[in-house]
């Protein structure tokens, strides 16, 4: 995939892995961002979720 590349763009190799291992990118992109909510929230003085796996233990 090239930066340049829309979401649109077919690409039938990722297509087909998709289909056979899940969507990792998407996975990845998603608990991404919620390490970076749960970040800002730390920084910030608000407590992390208990179910969180950044709770403290």
């Amino acid at each position: 995939m090239t930066p340049n590349a829309h979401p649109t763009d077919h690409l039938p190799v990722y297509d087909s892995l998709v289909r056979e291992r899940g969507d990792v990118v998407a996975e990845t992109r998603e608990v991404a961002e919620q390490a970076q909510h749960q970040a800002w929230q730390g920084l910030h003085g608000h407590v992390v979720a208990a179910g969180s796996d950044f709770a403290p233990q």
